[in-house]
């Protein structure tokens, strides 16, 4: 992304909004780096998702100057944000996780490359953990990919294997997707495409949005240059039967909405096969409520089809391009086979 250096112009026209959901204590402990390292003409916004703790009373006493928008419940990541932005007027959208950490310098290369090229719709920083601050963020690493089974993976982090950042990812670089712990992106693609798609409540809401980017002839970047540090786990834990029930259903719903004939057909056979197996492992862990899980969000998909076949026809009607950064293999067979890093995998 080379070109003109982001300019005061391009920064009144941005705005950070971070969903809150009874995050009290993530705000008081992260706002203060995103105050102190985002330029005075970003508005910066707190949309409140119906929380029960104090967390508005904390906002309006401690930080006055900053918008809050307050929703009536908790509507899930994906329409809570809808929503809220909604009430929010920017050309750029930087949509922040609670629990995320900012630093110096943060913002400005991500709306740089967003400014220099109209082809891009949406921008990740490199996702650092907060609590292991040299190695790679599990949600997001350094910019996100999907196999050809729909399962994601990302630049720095394979299955459960997180690579430490010795700079091996520094290039910006087009991926398949941009984590929504740090996500920005162009107001009007966002609004264009519908925003995330609320049925999905949490949970695989930014990879469809940026697959159907794609399928409009965008592109989605990452900028490592731009360096957040995220805690992860903030709203559910990893090991929580609810994640993985959304994880899987809105996996499999992203699967049947965007991708192209032969990739369903392929993933149609394979995908409930390896399943499966992860049924069986989970009961074998004697972690039944994991193995429900799956079975559920597979019931629930099922049930979901004539709903997501509409929105198949939608999107599939308005197709203008493929990606091409779709993973053709399996990313759990290359793992299993020894490609524990991404550069292992692709180049």
């Amino acid at each position: 992304t080379t070109g003109r250096i982001t300019g005061t112009e391009d920064m009144r026209q941005t705005a950070v909004v971070i969903l809150n959901w009874n995050g009290r204590q993530h705000l008081e402990q992260f706002l203060p780096s995103v105050v102190a390292h985002t330029p005075a003409a970003v508005e910066i916004v707190v949309a409140d998702n119906g929380s029960t703790d104090d967390s508005v009373p904390f906002l309006r006493e401690h930080y006055p100057a900053i918008k809050v928008i307050t929703l009536s419940e908790n509507y899930g990541f994906a329409e809570g944000y809808n929503r809220a932005l909604e009430q929010v007027y920017a050309e750029y959208f930087v949509l922040l996780n609670s629990d995320v950490e900012v630093s110096a310098g943060w913002i400005e290369p991500l709306i740089a490359t967003l400014s220099n090229n109209r082809h891009i719709a949406a921008v990740a920083p490199k996702l650092r953990s907060y609590g292991y601050r040299d190695r790679f963020e599990y949600a997001g690493a350094a910019g996100g990919f999907i196999d050809f089974l729909g399962y994601p993976f990302c630049r720095g982090r394979i299955l459960s294997t997180v690579e430490q950042d010795q700079g091996q990812y520094d290039e910006a670089r087009e991926v398949f997707w941009a984590s929504g712990a740090a996500f920005c992106c162009r107001a009007d693609v966002f609004r264009m495409l519908g925003g995330f798609d609320a049925d999905f409540f949490a949970h695989m809401e930014e990879i469809d949005l940026c697959w159907r980017m794609q399928l409009q002839g965008y592109k989605v970047m990452v900028e490592p240059r731009s360096v957040v540090y995220h805690l992860g786990g903030g709203t559910l834990p990893n090991e929580s039967p609810r994640k993985l029930y959304l994880n899987y259903r809105n996996n499999l719903a992203m699967l049947f909405k965007c991708a192209p004939t032969m990739q369903r057909v392929v993933a149609a056979v394979i995908r409930p096969l390896a399943d499966l197996l992860s049924v069986v492992l989970y009961l074998l862990k004697r972690q039944p409520d994991l193995a429900m899980a799956t079975l559920k969000a597979y019931r629930d998909f099922f049930a979901w089809h004539s709903a997501l076949a509409e929105k198949r026809r939608t999107i599939r009607s308005h197709r203008n391009s493929e990606s091409n950064k779709i993973y053709k293999g399996s990313m759990v067979v290359r793992y299993m086979l020894g490609a524990k890093r991404f550069s292992q995998m692709i180049k």
